[in-house]
C-alpha cells in the first residue's frame, strides 16, 4: 500500500486575505515639466498685460463693430453652406465608392484624389479665375444646339467660387471620414441582423451607423472646425469676410495687430463653442462606452477580492 506524504502546510496560504494597497509610480519629470509650462504660461499672461503695443483698448473698441460683425456674419454663414453641402457630397462619394459599380468607384476615387491634392487656394483661384479658360458656359444637347448662354464672368462671382471651391474641399475629406467609419463595423454585424431578416436600410439605420458614427464625429467636428479657419483664404479674392473685413479697417488706420487680435479673439469664440457642441453630440453617440470602469478600479477589486486558498493539510 502507498504512502503519500503530504508537505507542511504553507504560511502564506493559511494567512487571512490583507487589504492591497495600490501606490502610484514617482514621476519626476511630470513634476518638472508642470513647472516649465507654468512659468511660460505666466510669462505669457505677464507679457499679454504689460505690453502696450497691443492696444486693449482699441481691440475692445473694433471688436463689436458692425462692419466686424457684419464680417463674421459672411463667415458663419459660408461656414455653414459649404460644410452643409461638402458633407451631403461626401456621403454620396462615400457610397460610390462602397456599393457602386466599377465607374462609379472610379469617380469617387479620382474626384478624393485629385481635390485632396490640390490646395484649398490654388483650388479657390482656380474656380475665380475660371473665365480665363471657359468665356462663356452653355445648356443645350451635348456637340448639338445651344439653349442658354451664360458669361462665367459674370455667373462666377468671388462668393460663388468661394463656395464651389470649399465644398469641394469638404466633400473630398468628408468621403473618405464617411468611409473610413462605415468600414470600422464589424461585418458580422451586417450578417447577424440579415439572418435574423432585416432588411438593408434598416439594417443600416439601426445597426451599421449608430456603431459607425462614434469614429465619424470626432473626425466631422475637426473637419468643421478646420473648415473655418479656410474660410479665411476667401479673403485673396476680396470676400468680405472676417479677415478681409479687418485688414479693411487697419489698411487705413494702420493698427495691424489690435484688428488681427480682434480677428483671432473672434476666431477663438467661435471655435471654442463648436469645441463645445462636439463635446456633447460625441457623449451622446458614446453612451454604451462610458460604462467601462477604469483599469485601476478593476486591478483594486481584483486584489480585494481575491480568493483565499484552503490549507493543503486541512484539504487532506
Amino acid at each position: 500500500m502507498a504512502t503519500t506524504i503530504l508537505p507542511p502546510p504553507s504560511p502564506a496560504l493559511d494567512a487571512a486575505p490583507t487589504q492591497v494597497r495600490l501606490v502610484g509610480r514617482r514621476r519626476p519629470g511630470r513634476w518638472v515639466t508642470t513647472a516649465a509650462v507654468a512659468v511660460v504660461a505666466a510669462m505669457l499672461v505677464h507679457t499679454l498685460i504689460t505690453n502696450e503695443r497691443f492696444e486693449w483698448p482699441t481691440v475692445a473698441h473694433y471688436f463689436t463693430q458692425e462692419s466686424i460683425l457684419e464680417g463674421l456674419g459672411l463667415t458663419l454663414w459660408l461656414t455653414a453652406v459649404t460644410f452643409t453641402a461638402g458633407f451631403v457630397l461626401g456621403i454620396g462619394l462615400a457610397a460610390m465608392r462602397l456599393w457602386g459599380g466599377p465607374l462609379l468607384q472610379s469617380v469617387s476615387f479620382g474626384f478624393v484624389w485629385i481635390v485632396r491634392s490640390v490646395p484649398p487656394l490654388v483650388l479657390l483661384l482656380f474656380w475665380f479665375q475660371l473665365a480665363s479658360l471657359y468665356p462663356q458656359l452653355s445648356l443645350g444637347i451635348p456637340f448639338g444646339p445651344e439653349f442658354v448662354t451664360f458669361n462665367t464672368t459674370h455667373l462666377i462671382a468671388p462668393l460663388v467660387a468661394a463656395f464651389i471651391a470649399l465644398t469641394l474641399d469638404v466633400a473630398a475629406f468628408a468621403a473618405e471620414i464617411v468611409r473610413g467609419g462605415l468600414v470600422s463595423v464589424d461585418p458580422g454585424q451586417t450578417e447577424a441582423a440579415r439572418s435574423l431578416g432585416l432588411n438593408p436600410r434598416r439594417i443600416f439605420r439601426r445597426i451599421v451607423l449608430p456603431q459607425a458614427m462614434p469614429a465619424i464625429i470626432p473626425s466631422s467636428g475637426n473637419l468643421l472646425i478646420g473648415l473655418l479657419k479656410s474660410t479665411s483664404l476667401v479673403s485673396v479674392i476680396a470676400v468680405t469676410d472676417l479677415l478681409y473685413s479687418v485688414q479693411l479697417i487697419y489698411n487705413q488706420n494702420f493698427k495691424v495687430m489690435p484688428l488681427l487680435l480682434v480677428a483671432t479673439i473672434w476666431y477663438i469664440v467661435i471655435t471654442s463653442v463648436l469645441a463645445i457642441g462636439q463635446y456633447f453630440v460625441e457623449r451622446r453617440f458614446q453612451r454604451g462606452r462610458r460604462d467601462a470602469r477604469p483599469f485601476r478600479e478593476i486591478l483594486r477589486d481584483a486584489a480585494r477580492l481575491r480568493p483565499h486558498l484552503p490549507a493543503i493539510g486541512a484539504r487532506a
